[in-house]
């Protein structure tokens, strides 16, 4: 993506927020030369078109938000953008696509923040399917670990423009100059935004290859179906945290339960009440999870693995939460 955007002056605009202008350096108005013979394109060629960046497009705003239904809102309104615009004045499609987004999600995000401040318990991502290509590449320890359940949750203390700069620069590889650009601020500022992201995200040790976090994941769940309290303990950090999250409307831990040995406490106790009646694994997040079933009651494990030993326990319990994995769930069988 080269760090200049030439995308057509005359782009369907919101009325407020970052995604109601596109900055004059982002906006270069292409002027056709004797040679141009501008020819509209057909809708369903510009529908294809789009359809081929959806995955990048969803990735980027789903890391923005945490949401995958406003994410999916987000990449909604910018196909309708897409469509509307005046395509052979858009050099660049991607990287005026990626502006769109970004800008529609950062004015989504900062509408979200509200109803998250008074949202019952701990908030937690919605997780969801990454099998193939549904979010851009995940072809490094990186890129996953930039869509993991720990780390978008984490990226909750950051501000919303934080959040874009390093979603932008660490999972999409985007230069502080692109970035700015996207932005509309200047490198600068960029910079700055990136550094104080990384340092609310500073973590020890770097995350787990994926066959040793599967090997832990398999570990725990059958030492959580035996009831082996004492292999549980084994694999878990003297820190480790489990985070619940049932929304208020399913019974669950409304605090983050810390250290090993309460943990231990709180994973018996919720085996002995809510008997596990199902297990699936699935890819959730770019590593390996799984669905289970207490009962009526439907849940999300993920895990966040460093080195050999488990740092963070998350529990989605939430019916809300679960309802865009589902429909994934059931589009694949």
């Amino acid at each position: 993506m080269s760090s200049r955007t030439d995308v057509a002056l005359t782009a369907p605009r919101p009325q407020s927020g970052l995604g109601a202008t596109v900055s004059p350096r982002v906006a270069r108005r292409h002027q056709p030369g004797p040679r141009d013979h501008p020819v509209p394109m057909h809708p369903d060629t510009l529908a294809r078109d789009f359809n081929e960046y959806r995955p990048r497009l969803l990735g980027i705003a789903y890391r923005i938000l945490g949401s995958a239904w406003d994410a999916e809102d987000v990449v909604a309104e910018a196909m309708i953008r897409w469509m509307a615009v005046d395509r052979e004045q858009v050099r660049e499609p991607m990287a005026f696509l990626t502006t769109i987004v970004t800008r529609l999600a950062i004015d989504q995000l900062r509408s979200a923040r509200a109803k998250r401040e008074t949202y019952v318990g701990e908030w937690l991502p919605e997780p969801l399917l990454t099998d193939g290509n549904r979010l851009g590449p995940l072809d490094t320890v990186e890129r996953r670990d930039s869509v993991s359940l720990a780390t978008l949750r984490m990226m909750e203390a950051l501000t919303p423009p934080e959040r874009a700069v390093l979603v932008l620069h660490e999972a999409f590889g985007m230069s502080h100059a692109e970035v700015a650009e996207i932005l509309g601020i200047n490198e600068v500022g960029a910079r700055q935004h990136l550094r104080r992201a990384r340092r609310h995200l500073d973590r020890d040790g770097a995350p787990s290859a994926r066959a040793v976090h599967d090997d832990v994941l398999d570990r725990f769940l059958t030492a959580l179906e035996n009831g082996d309290l004492a292999e549980v303990q084994d694999l878990l950090a003297a820190d480790v945290a489990s985070y619940s999250d049932g929304g208020g409307r399913v019974h669950a831990a409304r605090h983050p339960v810390v250290g090993a040995e309460r943990v231990v406490q709180y994973v018996n106790g919720l085996r002995r009440r809510l008997p596990i009646t199902g297990i699936r694994r699935v890819d959730v997040n770019g590593l390996g999870a799984v669905t289970l079933r207490f009962g009526r009651q439907s849940a999300v494990l993920a895990l966040d693995v460093r080195g050999d030993l488990i740092r963070e326990i998350h529990w989605i319990m939430n019916p809300d939460k679960l309802r865009y994995l589902n429909r994934q769930l059931a589009d694949v069988g």
